[in-house]
């Protein structure tokens, strides 16, 4: 794992999640074939009706 910057940190050797896509590039957990690298994913918030509504809490910008 490479540590970068304010504790925020990017795991080059990390599997993808398959069927997980993500197009946020500026994730950290974003790789270069749309994927997320996460090892888990939160997406909320609960009160959501619709897709529009909903946001990855797993979230973390690159430092760039």
């Amino acid at each position: 794992m490479d540590t970068k910057k304010n504790d925020t940190f990017t795991c080059k050797t990390c599997k993808e999640n398959k069927g997980v896509t993500c197009d946020v590039i500026n994730c950290v957990y974003h790789d270069e074939g749309c994927h997320c690298t996460a090892e888990k994913i939160s997406v909320g918030p609960s009160y959501a009706t619709s897709c529009t509504d909903t946001v990855c809490a797993t979230f973390k910008q690159k430092n760039i």
